[in-house]
């Protein structure tokens, strides 16, 4: 008996035959992401040019004199007039207002990072009677607007011997950076794995010890990013240091330039006003091209997670 590997001619012929067919890519949905992403690339060109053209100018203008400043204020400066820093900086006194905001900003950025840190890993890490509470008071910070606690403020630090000193102002600044603080510290720490906590406890590590040498240095994105938004509310914050602090002495720099541009008077030192403008305005964008990517990684770390 012979055996063979084509079969019958009937049976080749009753098979269906697969016919392959190709599906069109979606050539609509691809238009319209196309659109989309050139709308969103233009709308953020836009705005990068409305954010940076101004700073540009202010650079530009404190390099001219007062006469190019209202003559030609959009074209390049002839030279370099690096005395209207200088004038800036002793005249004007703003390296007395810039060291004053230096040591205020540093003094509550470490005190709001310290105190912020311990109530949100409290809050995130431990269950008791009360956490909800306390942490929806701290929310409530939040949305509590300052104008209506300058009077009590200026009662309160009036009593205690606290008006018109920096240590007073500091603590002034880490009561105002706290509920953001606490609110974005405590989502951060609930994202950290607690096994790490837990095996640093079971190995003898106290709690103290635990938060500071183990969980704290694994919240650093977290750290770095709300220490940027604190840096950049309190190097910019004007309307507690003039009611809280009118020693002329003590004067920080959002005070110290308003101060300049009053005292001027008919006198019309622009170029030294920009000049005094772009060194309050320096540390503020060093200090976000230097950290940019721990905010970023900081804002996302929860997301990702």
């Amino acid at each position: 008996m012979k055996t063979t590997d084509t079969p019958p001619a009937g049976i080749a012929e009753d098979r269906p035959q697969v016919v392959k067919t190709t599906i069109p890519p979606a050539r609509k949905k691809k238009t319209e992401g196309g659109v989309l992403n050139v709308f969103s690339h233009g709308v953020l060109v836009i705005w990068a040019i409305m954010v940076v053209l101004p700073l540009l100018w202010a650079v530009m203008t404190s390099f001219k004199t007062d006469k190019a400043i209202f003559t030609s204020p959009w074209s390049l400066p002839d030279s370099l007039h690096f005395e209207n820093w200088s004038r800036a900086w002793s005249q004007a006194h703003m390296s007395d207002y810039f060291l004053n905001t230096v040591l205020v900003v540093g003094g509550s950025l470490v005190g709001t990072l310290l105190f912020g840190s311990m109530a949100a890993y409290v809050l995130a890490r431990f269950d008791f009677p009360g956490n909800r509470f306390i942490y929806f008071l701290f929310i409530g910070g939040m949305s509590f607007p300052i104008m209506l606690a300058l009077v009590p403020l200026f009662y309160v630090l009036n009593n205690v011997a606290l008006l018109n000193t920096l240590h007073g102002l500091i603590l002034v600044y880490i009561a105002y950076s706290l509920p953001f603080t606490v609110f974005f510290l405590t989502a951060f720490f609930r994202t950290l794995p607690s096994s790490v906590a837990e095996a640093a406890l079971i190995d003898g590590a106290s709690h103290t010890r635990t938060f500071f040498q183990v969980m704290l240095p694994m919240a650093k994105p977290g750290l770095i990013s709300v220490a940027i938004f604190n840096f950049l509310g309190q190097w910019n914050q004007y309307m507690l240091p003039t009611v809280l602090n009118t020693d002329p002495e003590k004067k920080v720099l959002s005070q110290g330039l308003v101060e300049l541009a009053v005292s001027q008077g008919y006198k019309g030192d622009w170029s030294g006003l920009f000049a005094g403008l772009v060194m309050a305005m320096l540390p503020v964008l060093a200090a976000y091209i230097i950290f940019q990517r721990q905010v970023v990684a900081g804002l996302t770390a929860g997301a990702l997670k």
